[in-house]
């Protein structure tokens, strides 16, 4: 089963637009959801939490189809972290708890404190007081301590220092042990989606590009050095993105359509973004 499916979803703004977007995030896997600021990627999320109205496309949650009004019984099994979300800044993370207990029916005290523990997270400190990554810790303990099968972060990790960083990419991959959880996870840090994700989903002003195992892309494309005469001699269809210099030029391209006498580097998924919005400058 697919923890989430999207079929054309479109959500129509003055000068932005969703266009058509689809994918599919299977159970047990963590999908990357990349793209550059504006490119759709909080738009999408919010459609998927029913924050805001589509125009038009089908979303299905859990197996479940999603109409334009929120399912409260669907969203007990979500774990939800927003980058601009946040708990009342009076609030400890005790009282947090409590709060959250009578929200949740499945709400996990014990596990709570044992995440609170784990991060290293006061129970009785206002949250005024806390770091970016502490408030992203606790955001975090909440969102998997009450038996969300789906966990969506987005942008959940910006701003946050690689010893933080770390420790949440430990816990994403705890999560999907159990092949009942997936995780859909947005990120400008691309390479911390290297590490942890199964799958990747690109959009691109509104569209979906690519959306397909994250290896699989990796392998397929690649980074070709080469000069002028050398970039005429490539099949344009291998061509995703160009970066011209004094010297030369980059080059995004399918490796398999590369001729064997250039040399094609591997490419990342940063790599990607950036040819790809090069391209269409």
């Amino acid at each position: 089963m697919d923890a989430l499916k999207l079929s054309h979803v479109c959500k129509e703004y003055g000068d932005f637009s969703l266009k058509n977007v689809s994918f599919a995030l299977p159970m047990g896997s963590i999908m990357g959801f990349i793209g550059e600021n504006g490119a759709g990627k909080s738009t999408t999320i919010n459609a998927i939490l029913g924050l805001i109205r589509r125009d038009g496309g089908e979303i299905e949650v859990l197996g479940k189809p999603v109409d334009q009004r929120p399912d409260p019984e669907l969203k007990q099994q979500l774990g939800v972290v927003l980058d601009e979300a946040g708990f009342p800044q009076a609030m400890t993370a005790r009282q947090v708890g409590r709060m959250l207990a009578g929200c949740y029916k499945n709400w996990d005290q014990k596990g709570f404190e044992g995440y609170l523990k784990r991060f290293s997270l006061p129970d009785k400190k206002p949250i005024r007081e806390f770091s970016r990554g502490m408030k992203m810790k606790l955001e975090l303990a909440a969102a998997l301590s009450h038996g969300a099968r789906l966990l969506i972060l987005d942008e959940a990790t910006s701003g946050l220092d690689p010893v933080v960083r770390d420790e949440i990419i430990d816990l994403l991959l705890e999560f999907i042990q159990d092949e009942n959880h997936a995780v859909l996870v947005s990120s400008h840090i691309t390479s911390d989606l290297e590490k942890v994700c199964d799958y990747v989903t690109f959009i691109h002003r509104g569209e979906i590009l690519y959306s397909e195992e994250k290896d699989a892309l990796l392998e397929r494309m690649c980074v070709v050095k080469c000069s002028a005469q050398q970039l005429e001699r490539l099949d344009r269809k291998a061509v995703h993105g160009v970066r011209r210099g004094q010297f030369g030029a980059e080059v995004l391209a399918e490796r398999a359509l590369v001729p064997a006498d250039l040399v094609a580097d591997p490419a990342t998924l940063e790599d990607i973004i950036v040819f790809t919005a090069r391209k269409e400058r």
